[in-house]
Protein backbone atom coordinates (compact mmCIF):
# COMPACT_ATOMS: atom_id res chain seq x y z
CA UNK A 1 0.00 0.00 0.00
CA UNK A 2 1.39 3.39 -0.97
CA UNK A 3 1.58 6.27 1.47
CA UNK A 4 -0.59 9.35 1.12
CA UNK A 5 2.17 11.95 1.40
CA UNK A 6 2.84 14.62 -1.23
CA UNK A 7 5.43 13.83 -3.88
CA UNK A 8 7.65 16.70 -2.75
CA UNK A 9 10.96 17.39 -4.48
CA UNK A 10 13.88 18.11 -2.15
CA UNK A 11 15.69 20.90 -3.98
CA UNK A 12 17.78 23.91 -3.01
CA UNK A 13 15.09 26.10 -4.54
CA UNK A 14 13.06 25.45 -1.40
CA UNK A 15 16.02 26.66 0.71
CA UNK A 16 16.34 29.79 -1.43
CA UNK A 17 12.65 30.63 -1.14
CA UNK A 18 12.64 29.86 2.58
CA UNK A 19 15.49 32.33 3.07
CA UNK A 20 13.58 34.89 0.99
CA UNK A 21 10.17 34.55 2.65
CA UNK A 22 10.87 33.43 6.22
CA UNK A 23 14.30 34.79 7.10
CA UNK A 24 14.57 37.88 4.89
CA UNK A 25 15.71 40.10 7.78
CA UNK A 26 18.63 37.89 8.81
CA UNK A 27 22.05 39.42 8.18
CA UNK A 28 24.96 38.37 5.98
CA UNK A 29 28.32 39.99 6.78
CA UNK A 30 31.18 39.76 4.30
CA UNK A 31 34.66 41.14 5.04
CA UNK A 32 36.58 42.89 2.27
CA UNK A 33 39.67 45.09 2.10
CA UNK A 34 37.56 48.23 2.60
CA UNK A 35 35.64 46.87 5.58
CA UNK A 36 32.62 44.67 6.28
CA UNK A 37 29.79 44.54 3.75
CA UNK A 38 26.45 43.86 5.43
CA UNK A 39 23.11 43.09 3.86
CA UNK A 40 20.06 40.89 4.47
CA UNK A 41 18.83 37.61 3.07
CA UNK A 42 16.22 39.67 1.22
CA UNK A 43 19.05 41.44 -0.61
CA UNK A 44 20.96 38.23 -1.26
CA UNK A 45 17.96 36.46 -2.78
CA UNK A 46 17.13 39.46 -5.00
CA UNK A 47 20.70 39.50 -6.26
CA UNK A 48 20.56 35.72 -6.80
CA UNK A 49 17.53 36.38 -9.04
CA UNK A 50 19.59 38.84 -11.07
CA UNK A 51 22.64 36.55 -11.20
CA UNK A 52 20.54 33.69 -12.56
CA UNK A 53 19.09 36.02 -15.17
CA UNK A 54 22.54 37.31 -16.09
CA UNK A 55 23.92 33.79 -16.49
CA UNK A 56 20.94 32.81 -18.61
CA UNK A 57 21.71 35.84 -20.76
CA UNK A 58 25.22 34.48 -21.25
CA UNK A 59 23.73 31.27 -22.60
CA UNK A 60 23.91 29.11 -19.47
CA UNK A 61 21.46 26.21 -19.67
CA UNK A 62 20.39 23.43 -17.31
CA UNK A 63 23.20 21.04 -16.57
CA UNK A 64 25.99 23.47 -17.51
CA UNK A 65 28.87 23.67 -15.09
CA UNK A 66 29.69 27.10 -13.67
CA UNK A 67 33.09 27.36 -12.00
CA UNK A 68 33.75 29.69 -9.10
CA UNK A 69 37.27 30.79 -8.23
CA UNK A 70 36.55 32.81 -5.16
CA UNK A 71 37.02 33.48 -1.47
CA UNK A 72 34.32 33.40 1.20
CA UNK A 73 32.24 36.42 0.17
CA UNK A 74 28.65 37.53 -0.35
CA UNK A 75 29.02 37.28 -4.14
CA UNK A 76 30.21 33.69 -3.83
CA UNK A 77 27.18 33.03 -1.63
CA UNK A 78 24.88 34.42 -4.31
CA UNK A 79 26.36 31.92 -6.76
CA UNK A 80 25.85 29.11 -4.22
CA UNK A 81 22.10 29.67 -4.56
CA UNK A 82 21.62 31.07 -8.06
CA UNK A 83 23.59 28.49 -10.02
CA UNK A 84 22.03 25.24 -8.73
CA UNK A 85 18.53 26.74 -8.45
CA UNK A 86 18.57 27.74 -12.13
CA UNK A 87 19.37 24.11 -12.96
CA UNK A 88 23.09 24.55 -13.60
CA UNK A 89 25.89 22.97 -11.56
CA UNK A 90 28.04 24.96 -9.13
CA UNK A 91 31.69 23.88 -9.46
CA UNK A 92 33.74 25.40 -6.64
CA UNK A 93 37.40 25.49 -7.70
CA UNK A 94 40.11 24.91 -5.12
CA UNK A 95 42.39 27.91 -5.57
CA UNK A 96 45.18 26.07 -3.73
CA UNK A 97 45.60 23.59 -6.55
CA UNK A 98 48.71 23.72 -8.71
CA UNK A 99 47.87 25.40 -12.04
CA UNK A 100 48.20 22.07 -13.87
CA UNK A 101 45.59 20.52 -11.58
CA UNK A 102 43.39 23.61 -11.77
CA UNK A 103 43.37 23.42 -15.55
CA UNK A 104 42.63 19.70 -15.36
CA UNK A 105 39.53 20.05 -13.16
CA UNK A 106 38.14 22.95 -15.23
CA UNK A 107 38.54 20.93 -18.42
CA UNK A 108 37.30 17.69 -16.87
CA UNK A 109 34.17 19.41 -15.57
CA UNK A 110 33.79 21.27 -18.88
CA UNK A 111 33.04 24.55 -17.12
CA UNK A 112 31.39 27.01 -19.54
CA UNK A 113 31.54 30.11 -17.32
CA UNK A 114 33.94 31.10 -14.56
CA UNK A 115 33.10 33.53 -11.75
CA UNK A 116 36.46 34.84 -10.53
CA UNK A 117 37.41 37.15 -7.67
CA UNK A 118 39.45 40.07 -9.03
CA UNK A 119 42.33 39.24 -6.68
CA UNK A 120 42.57 35.77 -8.24
CA UNK A 121 42.90 36.94 -11.84
CA UNK A 122 46.68 36.30 -11.76
CA UNK A 123 45.94 32.65 -10.91
CA UNK A 124 43.41 32.41 -13.75
CA UNK A 125 45.94 33.94 -16.13
CA UNK A 126 48.26 30.96 -15.52
CA UNK A 127 45.69 28.57 -17.01
CA UNK A 128 43.60 30.79 -19.28
CA UNK A 129 45.09 29.46 -22.52
CA UNK A 130 44.60 25.84 -21.38
CA UNK A 131 40.85 25.81 -20.63
CA UNK A 132 39.08 25.75 -24.00
CA UNK A 133 35.64 24.88 -22.58
CA UNK A 134 35.41 28.24 -20.77
CA UNK A 135 33.43 30.65 -22.93
CA UNK A 136 32.82 33.48 -20.46
CA UNK A 137 34.69 34.96 -17.49
CA UNK A 138 32.86 37.09 -14.95
CA UNK A 139 35.00 39.12 -12.55
CA UNK A 140 33.76 39.72 -8.99
CA UNK A 141 35.22 42.92 -7.54
CA UNK A 142 34.57 45.27 -4.63
CA UNK A 143 35.31 48.34 -6.71
CA UNK A 144 35.37 49.62 -10.29
CA UNK A 145 37.53 47.42 -12.49
CA UNK A 146 38.08 49.90 -15.28
CA UNK A 147 41.15 48.93 -17.29
CA UNK A 148 41.69 46.01 -14.92
CA UNK A 149 38.95 43.98 -16.60
CA UNK A 150 40.56 41.32 -18.82
CA UNK A 151 39.68 41.45 -22.53
CA UNK A 152 36.32 39.82 -23.17
CA UNK A 153 35.50 39.42 -19.47
CA UNK A 154 32.35 40.73 -17.77
CA UNK A 155 32.00 42.79 -14.62
CA UNK A 156 29.83 40.94 -12.09
CA UNK A 157 28.10 44.04 -10.76
CA UNK A 158 27.45 45.42 -14.24
CA UNK A 159 25.87 42.13 -15.29
CA UNK A 160 23.59 42.12 -12.24
CA UNK A 161 22.60 45.76 -12.78
CA UNK A 162 21.57 45.01 -16.36
CA UNK A 163 19.69 41.80 -15.56
CA UNK A 164 16.00 41.48 -14.80
CA UNK A 165 15.03 41.11 -11.17
CA UNK A 166 12.22 38.70 -12.02
CA UNK A 167 13.93 35.43 -12.93
CA UNK A 168 11.49 32.52 -13.27
CA UNK A 169 13.04 29.66 -11.34
CA UNK A 170 12.50 26.30 -13.09
CA UNK A 171 10.87 23.24 -11.58
CA UNK A 172 13.74 20.92 -10.71
CA UNK A 173 13.97 17.23 -9.94
CA UNK A 174 15.63 16.38 -6.63
CA UNK A 175 18.01 14.04 -8.45
CA UNK A 176 19.28 16.86 -10.67
CA UNK A 177 22.95 17.70 -10.22
CA UNK A 178 23.47 20.77 -8.03
CA UNK A 179 27.16 21.07 -7.18
CA UNK A 180 30.52 19.59 -8.09
CA UNK A 181 33.64 19.42 -5.93
CA UNK A 182 36.96 17.78 -6.73
CA UNK A 183 38.94 15.97 -4.08
CA UNK A 184 42.71 15.65 -4.06
CA UNK A 185 42.44 12.96 -1.38
CA UNK A 186 43.59 10.33 -3.86
CA UNK A 187 46.66 9.73 -5.99
CA UNK A 188 46.72 10.93 -9.55
CA UNK A 189 44.31 13.53 -10.88
CA UNK A 190 41.70 15.09 -8.57
CA UNK A 191 38.38 13.27 -8.73
CA UNK A 192 34.98 14.91 -8.98
CA UNK A 193 32.08 14.37 -6.61
CA UNK A 194 28.74 15.40 -8.09
CA UNK A 195 26.04 16.27 -5.52
CA UNK A 196 22.31 16.13 -6.20
CA UNK A 197 19.78 18.61 -4.82
CA UNK A 198 18.33 15.81 -2.69
CA UNK A 199 21.67 14.89 -1.16
CA UNK A 200 22.47 18.50 -0.22
CA UNK A 201 19.05 19.13 1.32
CA UNK A 202 19.21 15.93 3.39
CA UNK A 203 22.82 16.67 4.37
CA UNK A 204 21.77 20.11 5.63
CA UNK A 205 18.96 18.62 7.69
CA UNK A 206 21.21 15.85 9.02
CA UNK A 207 23.95 18.01 10.46
CA UNK A 208 21.54 20.62 11.83
CA UNK A 209 20.00 18.40 14.51
CA UNK A 210 20.82 19.11 18.15
CA UNK A 211 23.14 16.13 18.62
CA UNK A 212 25.06 16.95 15.44
CA UNK A 213 26.17 20.54 14.77
CA UNK A 214 23.25 22.01 16.70
CA UNK A 215 22.97 25.10 14.49
CA UNK A 216 19.83 27.17 15.05
CA UNK A 217 18.13 30.35 13.90
CA UNK A 218 19.62 32.49 16.66
CA UNK A 219 23.19 31.53 15.73
CA UNK A 220 25.64 33.75 13.91
CA UNK A 221 27.85 31.40 11.92
CA UNK A 222 31.40 32.27 10.86
CA UNK A 223 32.55 30.03 8.01
CA UNK A 224 36.32 29.89 8.28
CA UNK A 225 36.28 26.71 6.19
CA UNK A 226 36.71 27.82 2.55
CA UNK A 227 33.69 27.93 0.28
CA UNK A 228 35.81 26.08 -2.31
CA UNK A 229 36.26 23.12 0.07
CA UNK A 230 33.41 20.57 0.23
CA UNK A 231 30.73 23.27 -0.06
CA UNK A 232 32.07 24.99 3.06
CA UNK A 233 30.80 21.92 4.93
CA UNK A 234 27.27 22.90 3.87
CA UNK A 235 27.16 25.90 6.23
CA UNK A 236 25.94 28.37 3.55
CA UNK A 237 22.94 26.13 2.86
CA UNK A 238 22.29 25.69 6.57
CA UNK A 239 22.08 29.47 6.94
CA UNK A 240 19.31 29.65 4.35
CA UNK A 241 17.40 26.66 5.68
CA UNK A 242 17.63 27.52 9.38
CA UNK A 243 17.76 31.30 9.19
CA UNK A 244 20.98 31.85 11.07
CA UNK A 245 23.07 34.89 10.27
CA UNK A 246 26.19 34.23 8.21
CA UNK A 247 29.65 35.79 8.44
CA UNK A 248 32.08 35.38 5.51
CA UNK A 249 35.69 36.30 6.38
CA UNK A 250 37.15 36.96 2.92
CA UNK A 251 40.63 35.91 1.81
CA UNK A 252 42.89 36.68 4.76
CA UNK A 253 42.30 34.50 7.81
CA UNK A 254 44.39 36.59 10.19
CA UNK A 255 43.48 35.73 13.81
CA UNK A 256 43.07 39.39 14.81
CA UNK A 257 40.70 40.01 11.90
CA UNK A 258 38.71 36.91 12.79
CA UNK A 259 38.37 38.05 16.39
CA UNK A 260 37.31 41.50 15.18
CA UNK A 261 34.56 39.80 13.16
CA UNK A 262 33.48 37.62 16.07
CA UNK A 263 33.14 40.75 18.21
CA UNK A 264 31.50 43.07 15.68
CA UNK A 265 29.04 40.51 14.29
CA UNK A 266 28.31 38.66 17.55
CA UNK A 267 29.49 35.28 16.19
CA UNK A 268 28.25 32.25 18.14
CA UNK A 269 29.43 29.37 15.93
CA UNK A 270 32.73 28.87 14.07
CA UNK A 271 33.63 26.10 11.64
CA UNK A 272 37.27 25.53 10.66
CA UNK A 273 40.29 23.24 10.50
CA UNK A 274 42.57 22.81 13.56
CA UNK A 275 45.42 24.94 12.18
CA UNK A 276 43.29 28.09 11.87
CA UNK A 277 41.43 27.40 15.10
CA UNK A 278 44.76 26.89 16.90
CA UNK A 279 46.03 30.24 15.60
CA UNK A 280 42.80 31.82 16.81
CA UNK A 281 43.41 30.44 20.31
CA UNK A 282 47.02 31.64 20.37
CA UNK A 283 45.92 35.15 19.48
CA UNK A 284 43.22 35.17 22.15
CA UNK A 285 45.71 33.93 24.72
CA UNK A 286 48.42 36.44 23.82
CA UNK A 287 46.12 39.45 23.35
CA UNK A 288 43.91 38.77 26.35
CA UNK A 289 40.81 39.53 24.27
CA UNK A 290 37.52 37.83 25.07
CA UNK A 291 34.79 36.47 22.77
CA UNK A 292 31.79 36.06 25.07
CA UNK A 293 29.29 35.46 22.26
CA UNK A 294 31.14 32.41 20.91
CA UNK A 295 29.54 29.19 22.17
CA UNK A 296 30.84 26.47 19.82
CA UNK A 297 33.72 25.73 17.47
CA UNK A 298 33.35 22.90 14.99
CA UNK A 299 36.72 21.37 14.10
CA UNK A 300 37.18 19.04 11.15
CA UNK A 301 39.62 18.29 8.36
CA UNK A 302 42.20 16.62 10.60
CA UNK A 303 42.52 15.28 14.12
CA UNK A 304 41.57 17.56 17.00
CA UNK A 305 44.57 18.20 19.30
CA UNK A 306 43.81 17.65 22.97
CA UNK A 307 45.37 20.94 23.98
CA UNK A 308 43.03 22.82 21.66
CA UNK A 309 39.94 21.20 23.14
CA UNK A 310 41.06 21.78 26.72
CA UNK A 311 42.22 25.38 26.20
CA UNK A 312 38.99 26.53 24.59
CA UNK A 313 36.98 24.66 27.20
CA UNK A 314 38.81 26.69 29.86
CA UNK A 315 37.46 29.78 28.07
CA UNK A 316 33.92 28.39 28.26
CA UNK A 317 33.78 27.53 24.54
CA UNK A 318 32.72 24.07 23.42
CA UNK A 319 34.87 22.44 20.74
CA UNK A 320 33.16 19.71 18.72
CA UNK A 321 35.19 17.20 16.70
CA UNK A 322 33.81 15.93 13.40
CA UNK A 323 35.08 13.75 10.56
CA UNK A 324 34.07 13.66 6.95
CA UNK A 325 35.20 13.66 3.35
CA UNK A 326 34.29 15.41 0.13
CA UNK A 327 32.70 12.13 -0.92
CA UNK A 328 30.44 12.36 2.17
CA UNK A 329 29.28 15.93 1.42
CA UNK A 330 31.28 15.98 3.90
CA UNK A 331 29.43 14.99 7.13
CA UNK A 332 30.35 11.50 8.35
CA UNK A 333 30.66 11.51 12.13
CA UNK A 334 30.49 13.93 15.03
CA UNK A 335 31.77 13.39 18.57
CA UNK A 336 29.40 14.40 21.35
CA UNK A 337 29.02 13.08 24.85
CA UNK A 338 25.87 11.15 25.73
CA UNK A 339 23.67 11.33 28.80
CA UNK A 340 25.06 8.16 30.38
CA UNK A 341 28.55 9.68 30.22
CA UNK A 342 27.66 12.60 32.50
CA UNK A 343 29.24 10.98 35.56
CA UNK A 344 32.32 9.69 33.77
CA UNK A 345 35.74 10.96 34.92
CA UNK A 346 36.97 14.02 33.00
CA UNK A 347 39.75 12.04 31.33
CA UNK A 348 37.26 9.55 29.91
CA UNK A 349 35.04 12.32 28.62
CA UNK A 350 38.02 13.95 26.92
CA UNK A 351 38.99 10.63 25.34
CA UNK A 352 35.54 10.32 23.79
CA UNK A 353 35.45 13.91 22.56
CA UNK A 354 38.80 13.40 20.79
CA UNK A 355 37.42 10.43 18.86
CA UNK A 356 36.05 11.07 15.38
CA UNK A 357 32.58 10.38 16.79
CA UNK A 358 29.51 8.38 15.87
CA UNK A 359 27.76 8.52 12.47
CA UNK A 360 25.25 11.18 11.58
CA UNK A 361 21.64 10.04 11.19
CA UNK A 362 21.16 8.34 7.80
CA UNK A 363 24.89 7.57 7.50
CA UNK A 364 25.92 3.94 7.94
CA UNK A 365 29.50 2.88 8.65
CA UNK A 366 31.32 -0.41 8.81
CA UNK A 367 34.87 -1.73 9.12
CA UNK A 368 35.90 -4.22 6.46
CA UNK A 369 38.83 -6.56 7.01
CA UNK A 370 41.33 -7.66 4.36
CA UNK A 371 39.45 -10.92 3.92
CA UNK A 372 36.22 -9.10 3.10
CA UNK A 373 34.51 -9.79 6.43
CA UNK A 374 33.00 -7.05 8.58
CA UNK A 375 34.87 -6.29 11.80
CA UNK A 376 33.06 -6.25 15.14
CA UNK A 377 32.36 -2.93 16.82
CA UNK A 378 34.73 -3.58 19.71
CA UNK A 379 36.86 -0.44 19.57
CA UNK A 380 39.96 -2.55 18.89
CA UNK A 381 39.63 -4.45 15.63
CA UNK A 382 40.78 -2.19 12.82
CA UNK A 383 40.21 -2.29 9.08
CA UNK A 384 39.14 -0.02 6.25
CA UNK A 385 36.29 2.32 7.09
CA UNK A 386 33.40 2.23 4.63
CA UNK A 387 30.31 4.44 4.44
CA UNK A 388 26.95 4.64 2.71
CA UNK A 389 23.97 6.96 2.93
CA UNK A 390 21.85 9.47 1.00
CA UNK A 391 24.65 12.05 0.81
CA UNK A 392 27.51 9.59 0.21
CA UNK A 393 28.88 9.46 -3.34
CA UNK A 394 28.24 6.27 -5.34
CA UNK A 395 30.83 7.04 -8.05
CA UNK A 396 33.31 9.68 -9.12
CA UNK A 397 32.22 12.06 -11.84
CA UNK A 398 33.15 10.61 -15.23
CA UNK A 399 36.30 8.96 -13.84
CA UNK A 400 36.40 5.15 -13.94
CA UNK A 401 39.92 5.14 -12.45
CA UNK A 402 38.37 5.45 -9.00
CA UNK A 403 35.76 2.73 -9.47
CA UNK A 404 37.49 0.46 -6.96
CA UNK A 405 36.51 2.89 -4.18
CA UNK A 406 32.85 1.87 -4.59
CA UNK A 407 31.37 -1.62 -4.17
CA UNK A 408 28.06 -3.16 -3.19
CA UNK A 409 26.61 0.27 -2.36
CA UNK A 410 29.50 1.17 -0.03
CA UNK A 411 32.26 3.78 -0.37
CA UNK A 412 35.79 2.82 0.66
CA UNK A 413 37.07 5.84 2.59
CA UNK A 414 40.75 4.86 2.48
CA UNK A 415 40.96 5.32 6.26
CA UNK A 416 41.90 2.54 8.64
CA UNK A 417 39.71 2.72 11.74
CA UNK A 418 37.96 0.88 14.55
CA UNK A 419 34.43 1.41 15.87
CA UNK A 420 33.44 0.81 19.49
CA UNK A 421 30.21 -0.67 20.81
CA UNK A 422 28.59 2.77 21.01
CA UNK A 423 29.39 3.55 17.39
CA UNK A 424 32.32 5.92 18.02
CA UNK A 425 34.97 5.85 15.30
CA UNK A 426 38.71 6.01 15.95
CA UNK A 427 40.91 6.60 12.91
CA UNK A 428 44.11 4.59 13.05
CA UNK A 429 45.90 5.22 9.77
CA UNK A 430 45.35 6.02 6.09
CA UNK A 431 45.65 3.47 3.38
CA UNK A 432 46.89 5.89 0.74
CA UNK A 433 49.75 7.49 2.68
CA UNK A 434 48.42 10.96 2.10
CA UNK A 435 49.75 13.95 4.03
CA UNK A 436 47.03 16.13 5.52
CA UNK A 437 48.47 19.57 6.08
CA UNK A 438 46.25 22.26 7.58
CA UNK A 439 43.14 20.35 6.55
CA UNK A 440 44.24 19.95 2.92
CA UNK A 441 45.56 16.78 1.28
CA UNK A 442 49.03 16.40 -0.25
CA UNK A 443 49.67 13.34 -2.41
CA UNK A 444 52.88 11.64 -1.29
CA UNK A 445 52.96 9.56 -4.49
CA UNK A 446 52.71 12.64 -6.71
CA UNK A 447 55.54 14.29 -4.77
CA UNK A 448 57.67 11.15 -5.02
CA UNK A 449 57.17 10.98 -8.77
CA UNK A 450 58.37 14.56 -9.24
CA UNK A 451 61.33 14.13 -6.88
CA UNK A 452 62.42 10.98 -8.69
CA UNK A 453 62.57 13.03 -11.87
CA UNK A 454 65.60 14.79 -10.38
CA UNK A 455 68.67 13.60 -12.31
CA UNK A 456 70.59 12.76 -9.14
CA UNK A 457 67.79 10.89 -7.27
CA UNK A 458 67.56 7.10 -7.42
CA UNK A 459 64.53 6.63 -5.14
CA UNK A 460 62.27 8.83 -3.05
CA UNK A 461 59.59 8.19 -0.45
CA UNK A 462 57.46 10.93 1.13
CA UNK A 463 55.89 10.38 4.53
CA UNK A 464 53.68 12.42 6.83
CA UNK A 465 55.36 13.58 10.04
CA UNK A 466 53.63 15.41 12.86
CA UNK A 467 54.04 19.18 12.77
CA UNK A 468 53.26 21.62 15.63
CA UNK A 469 51.47 24.11 13.37
CA UNK A 470 50.10 22.22 10.36
CA UNK A 471 49.27 18.89 12.07
CA UNK A 472 51.29 17.06 9.40
CA UNK A 473 53.92 18.06 6.86
CA UNK A 474 55.71 16.02 4.19
CA UNK A 475 59.20 14.70 4.86
CA UNK A 476 61.08 13.59 1.74
CA UNK A 477 63.36 10.58 2.17
CA UNK A 478 65.67 10.43 -0.86
CA UNK A 479 68.17 7.87 -2.09
CA UNK A 480 70.94 9.44 -4.21
CA UNK A 481 72.45 7.98 -7.30
CA UNK A 482 76.08 6.91 -6.88
CA UNK A 483 78.41 9.79 -5.98
CA UNK A 484 75.51 12.26 -5.73
CA UNK A 485 74.77 12.24 -2.00
CA UNK A 486 76.27 15.66 -1.37
CA UNK A 487 74.13 17.29 -4.04
CA UNK A 488 70.75 16.33 -2.57
CA UNK A 489 70.30 19.00 0.05
CA UNK A 490 66.99 20.26 1.37
CA UNK A 491 67.28 23.43 -0.70
CA UNK A 492 68.18 21.51 -3.87
CA UNK A 493 65.12 19.23 -3.68
CA UNK A 494 62.78 22.09 -2.79
CA UNK A 495 64.14 24.15 -5.68
CA UNK A 496 63.60 21.20 -8.04
CA UNK A 497 59.99 20.92 -6.89
CA UNK A 498 59.24 24.64 -7.02
CA UNK A 499 57.00 25.37 -9.97
CA UNK A 500 56.32 21.68 -10.50
CA UNK A 501 53.97 21.38 -7.52
CA UNK A 502 52.07 23.90 -5.41
CA UNK A 503 54.38 25.81 -3.05
CA UNK A 504 52.53 24.57 0.02
CA UNK A 505 53.33 20.99 -1.08
CA UNK A 506 57.09 21.56 -0.76
CA UNK A 507 58.57 19.16 1.85
CA UNK A 508 59.60 21.01 4.98
CA UNK A 509 62.70 18.83 5.18
CA UNK A 510 64.70 16.31 3.15
CA UNK A 511 66.72 13.45 4.55
CA UNK A 512 69.19 11.34 2.58
CA UNK A 513 68.89 7.58 3.21
CA UNK A 514 70.75 4.55 1.83
CA UNK A 515 67.63 2.85 0.52
CA UNK A 516 63.85 2.87 0.83
CA UNK A 517 62.62 -0.14 2.86
CA UNK A 518 60.64 -2.62 0.78
CA UNK A 519 57.84 -5.06 1.53
CA UNK A 520 57.97 -8.69 0.48
CA UNK A 521 56.45 -7.79 -2.87
CA UNK A 522 58.85 -4.95 -3.55
CA UNK A 523 56.62 -2.01 -2.57
CA UNK A 524 57.87 0.90 -0.47
CA UNK A 525 57.36 0.06 3.21
CA UNK A 526 56.52 3.49 4.54
CA UNK A 527 55.55 2.31 7.99
CA UNK A 528 59.25 1.60 8.62
CA UNK A 529 60.13 5.15 7.61
CA UNK A 530 57.31 6.61 9.69
CA UNK A 531 58.60 4.80 12.75
CA UNK A 532 62.18 5.85 12.05
CA UNK A 533 61.34 9.53 11.62
CA UNK A 534 58.38 9.87 13.99
CA UNK A 535 60.38 12.24 16.23
CA UNK A 536 61.97 14.18 13.39
CA UNK A 537 62.90 17.75 14.32
CA UNK A 538 61.82 20.24 11.67
CA UNK A 539 64.16 23.02 10.56
CA UNK A 540 63.22 26.30 12.23
CA UNK A 541 62.62 27.90 8.84
CA UNK A 542 59.65 25.58 8.18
Amino acid sequence: MQGLMMDWQLTLTHVLERARRVFHEQRISSRHAAGVHRYRFADMTRRADRLAGALAGLGVARGDRIGTLGWNSHRHLEAYYAVPCMGAVLHTLNLRLHPDQLAYVINHARDRVLLVDASLLPLLEKVRDRIPTVEQVVVMSDGPLGAGLPPGAHDYEALLAAASGHFLWPELDEQDAAALCYTSGTTGHPKGVLYSHRSLVLHTLGFSIADAFAIRERDVVLTIVPMFHANAWGLPFAAGMLGCSLVLPGPHLVPKDLVDLIESEGVTFVGGVPTIVSALYQYLKESGRKVPTLRQILVGGSALPRVLLENFEAMGIEVVHAWGMTELSPAGTVSRLRRDMDDWPPEEKTRVRLLQGSPFPLVELRILMDDGTEAPWDGVTAGELEARGPWVARAYYEDPSGADRFHDGWFRTGDVASIDARGYVRLVDRTKDMVKSGGEWISSVDLENVIMGHPQVAEAAVIAVAHPKWTERPLACVVPKPDCAGALSRSAIREWLRGRVADWWLPDDVVVIEGVPKTSVGKFDKKVLRERFKDHVWPEAS
